[in-house]
């Protein structure tokens, strides 16, 4: 098995030393030997070694409940500063470091498509068009609190600067003395959230990936893009191309979330454009300072007249009104009397005196300090604009429906709920027509109508430059959609926002191509949308309701005929992806994901879902950024302009084949099996969840019900932290078994080669596998299940599971899981003697919990002992849910 990268290892051994330290001053050398022990105990355990698991188990069954906390916080915080390691070894490979995961560059991806035959003036003419956005969601994946992660990211910083070789004794122990004093910072800091943050909370943490990492990130990415395509095609990027977007969920999705509120989003609206000004005041004093140049355009001295600094002028005018603009929306946030004279509220306020020097310095021969600093700011202020980040809205469809038979009834034109779709969509095109309002002036709605309207008020108060999409959950038909255009034009909206229908269970999936095709056969619909549509596809949902395994070939199916149905139509179709982390939620590498999307799916734009824990991984440093910006768009230019071939004919067969058993086979056991849902509650810690206060959203859609009502990320949440990874896997082992059987392996195997979908899937499949742990799983039932029927149930997955790998192992013809994969394999394999103690912890912490919880009182130190074993095993694992 490869071993880590030396520099990684050593950085690791750094880390690991100094947390020592910090344990060694307190609580002490006694609590240090403790924790010592039980990873040598755990590191025995892994190899086998005779009565080491007995050994471990002992260990933490004796730990007294003073003991208990601090053992599971330096376990977690290893597993925090070894993430931290790998995330920052993922940067320096740009530096010359060569490494398996090394980003290819766009450079080396536009050579190759024009060796592939692609004509340079379409490279450059699909780079220049290209539209992929970022969609930044508060989904509760995130376990570390923020105070940890500006740490964690300053220890990053120590790192890069030990990593030159040219550094004095002292200066090196200057840097390791304050990576020393980081990590103890980190050690005698509470990990755990004690307070759910708000949804306001929520936004801001989105706007800081912006300040702290994005705002530096993407003007260096676009350099970098520009370089390459004017390296090869002879043109650069267009100075107002914006190729990368971000948008946001956080205040505006309330689909589930009743602290979302239409006062919420107007917040979070302003609070945008006060963090947009004040960064914006920031690059134009220090453009103040670079541009002292007297010569100038007949252009802009028409504006300063005989100035003898004209950019200085120019720009102290947009910092004057900046400074406006600032304390209007500060003002207008805490609700007190805003003066919004003058103020920049339009993007072409920030845009034209920026374009006006930048044309003028070009004009005057100096387009060399043109393209400096200067061509960041427009940059920025193309992408991010006044408002910062474009805000999603997302609600479900029949809370558009309810309004809309409010009003209706009010009117007294009949029980639109009643209506057959066709009628609804007659009436709503006819009153979209019309000009006279359908709200009545006295009109007194109820409750839930109330904030419907009060939120599309809201919305239509806004710039286009401020909305991302208003997305519909559960829809199905047209009049979802057109009811939604109604509400907004209702609330006084000037201009065609995009409005996104989000087709997440099998069935709506299923359904989706039809729903659409009678959405575009609306004449009035088609002149609204302008000839543009964008359309969400769920994965959580889907696996959940379905298996991964049916769900991934349902969302395949559905993109492929939803680009038909646009095309037949004359529309072009943006696929939103609501992706998360983990496989179970569509996760896995990028790259790999969007090349292997139908082909002729990812036409040239792309929208995705980033959520919790993956924003910081992928966006969390500007470097970081940058890689991951590089990655997302070489694999989405690469798929508009090469894409796969169609699947043969006889893999959809064989494909509708596997996904008929994996189905049932998944569905016997979840909605089926009457002791599913009872296991399911006793073995993992999914009835725990709600003590971690993850995000501003409750866990269930409603406060009782089964696996149904359950959100998808603590569903897959709650399996990843006792290792048994049912969600990916489960259906597939059944597939795969009766593939087996059927002799249609080598069938497989040409699937695999020959099929990127097909060979993504499975390599997913493989690394969900390589994840689960049938020893930690059979811990967790042999200590929180008493049952026998239960116990049965418990045994027979983790007899599916032991079979599922097997045959992926005889498919992918190896002898071990990650053979492909050895710098993955070697991460897992570092990570498991800290994670180990913590599975074992969570297990007894939870048995602890529930005795206590059934006599009425939880001791305070269990109940802290066990957030910090799931935040551990969240780091451990990456991503969570």
């Amino acid at each position: 098995m490869t071993e880590l990268h030396p520099d990684l290892r050593e950085n690791v051994r750094l880390l690991g030393e100094l947390l020592g330290q910090s344990i060694l001053q307190h609580p002490g050398q006694e609590c240090f030997d403790l924790i010592e022990e039980i990873r040598a105990a755990a590191k025995a355990d892994r190899r086998q070694e005779s009565g080491s698991g007995q050994r471990l188990e002992t260990l933490l069954r004796q730990l007294s409940d003073n003991e208990l906390l601090p053992v599971t916080r330096a376990f977690n915080q290893f597993l925090n500063l070894a993430n931290l390691a790998e995330q920052y070894h993922g940067i320096r490979r740009k530096q010359g470091h060569p490494s398996d995961l090394m980003v290819e560059s766009l450079s080396e991806v536009f050579d190759r498509l024009k060796s592939g035959g692609v004509d340079p003036e379409e490279l450059h003419r699909r780079v220049a068009d290209l539209r992929i956005e970022f969609v930044l969601t508060a989904h509760p994946t995130e376990v570390a609190r923020r105070t940890l992660i500006l740490k964690y990211d300053e220890m990053s910083d120590c790192l890069a600067r030990l990593d030159h070789d040219d550094l004095m004794p002292a200066e090196r122990g200057e840097v390791t003395d304050r990576l020393s004093q980081l990590i103890a910072e980190a050690w005698h800091t509470d990990e755990i959230r004690h307070e759910r943050p708000t949804a306001v909370d929520e936004a801001k943490w989105g706007f800081a990936v912006i300040e702290n990492s994005l705002w530096q990130a993407l003007p260096k990415f676009l350099r970098s893009l520009d370089t390459s395509l004017e390296d090869a095609t002879g043109k650069g990027l267009p100075l107002q191309a914006t190729p990368v977007q971000i948008a946001s969920w956080m205040g505006g999705d309330r689909d589930g979330n009743p602290n979302v509120t239409h006062d919420v989003t107007r917040q979070v609206f302003l609070l945008g454009r006060w963090m947009a000004a004040d960064l914006y005041l920031r690059d134009i004093q220090s453009l103040r300072a670079e541009l002292s140049m007297w010569q100038a355009s007949a252009e802009l001295q028409a504006v300063t007249g005989d100035s003898r600094e004209p950019y200085r002028q120019v720009l102290a005018q947009l910092r004057d009104r900046l400074i406006r603009t600032r304390d209007w929306a500060e003002a207008s946030v805490k609700g007190e009397p805003a003066d919004r004279t003058d103020i920049l509220f339009e993007n072409e306020d920030l845009t034209a005196p920026l374009e006006l020097c930048y044309r003028s310095l070009v004009q005057c021969g100096l387009e060399h300090i043109a393209n400096g600093p200067l061509l960041d700011t427009i940059r920025r202020a193309h992408t991010f604009g006044l408002p910062l980040i474009r805000l999603d809205i997302r609600q479900e469809a029949t809370r558009h429906a309810e309004a809309v038979a409010e009003m209706v009834d009010y009117a007294g034109l009949g029980d639109y709920l009643s209506w057959p779709e066709q009628e609804r969509q007659a009436f709503l095109v006819r009153e979209l027509q019309g000009r006279r309002p359908l709200v009545p002036r006295n009109w007194e709605p109820s409750e839930p109508v109330r904030e419907v309207l009060a939120t599309c008020e809201v919305v239509a108060q806004q710039t286009p430059e401020a909305l991302g999409s208003y997305v519909i959950s559960m829809a199905s038909t047209p009049s979802d959609v057109l009811s939604v255009i109604l509400l907004l034009r209702e609330a006084g909206m000037k201009f065609p926002m995009r409005v996104v229908p989000l087709f997440e269970t099998l069935s709506d999936l299923q359904g989706a191509p039809d729903s659409m095709a009678a959405l575009y056969e609306v004449d009035w619909y088609r002149e609204y949308c302008q000839g543009r549509q964008e359309v969400m596809i769920g994965y959580s949902d889907s696996s959940k309701d379905a298996g991964q395994l049916m769900a991934a070939w349902a969302q395949y199916q559905a993109q492929e005929k939803l680009t038909r149905v646009a095309s037949q139509y004359g529309v072009h179709l943006t696929l939103f992806h609501g992706r998360g982390g983990t496989v179970g939620r569509g996760g896995g590498p990028a790259n790999r994901a969007i090349l292997s999307q139908p082909p002729g799916s990812v036409n040239g734009s792309f929208r995705i879902t980033e959520q919790g824990e993956m924003i910081r991984f992928k966006f969390g440093l500007p470097r970081l950024a940058v890689q991951s910006l590089t990655l997302y768009t070489t694999a989405v230019i690469e798929a508009t302009l090469a894409p796969p071939p169609e699947p043969e004919d006889s893999w959809r067969e064989t494909m509708d084949w596997l996904t008929e058993r994996s189905l049932k086979a998944y569905r016997d056991v979840v909605r089926e099996n009457p002791d599913f849902v009872p296991y399911f509650r006793l073995v993992t810690p999914e009835t725990a969840l709600g003590k971690l206060a993850l995000g501003s959203r409750p866990a269930r859609r409603k406060p009782t019900g089964g696996v149904e009502s359950l959100r998808a990320i603590p569903w897959i949440f709650a399996w990843t932290q006792m290792r048994l990874m049912l969600p990916s896997w489960l259906g597939s082992d059944v597939a795969l078994e009766e593939a087996a059987q059927a002799d249609r392996l080598p069938e497989l195997r040409e699937m695999m080669r020959g099929w990127p979908f097909f060979r993504t899937y499975v390599d997913m499949l493989e690394m969900v596998l390589a994840k689960a742990d049938l020893r930690i799983a059979s811990y967790y039932e042999q200590t929180l299940v008493e049952d026998d029927k239960l116990k049965a149930l418990g045994a027979s997955l983790r007899e599916r599971l032991t079979g599922c790998i097997a045959r992926l192992l005889e498919l992918k013809e190896q002898q071990d899981l990650l053979e492909g994969e050895p710098v993955f394999a070697h991460s897992m394999k570092v990570r498991n003697p800290y994670t180990d103690p913590l599975h074992y912890l969570q297990a007894e912490l939870l048995r602890r919990d529930r005795e206590s919880e059934d006599k009425g009182e939880v001791p305070e130190m269990v109940e802290r002992a066990l957030k910090v074993t799931m935040a551990g095993i969240a780091a451990g694992m990456r991503n969570t849910g």
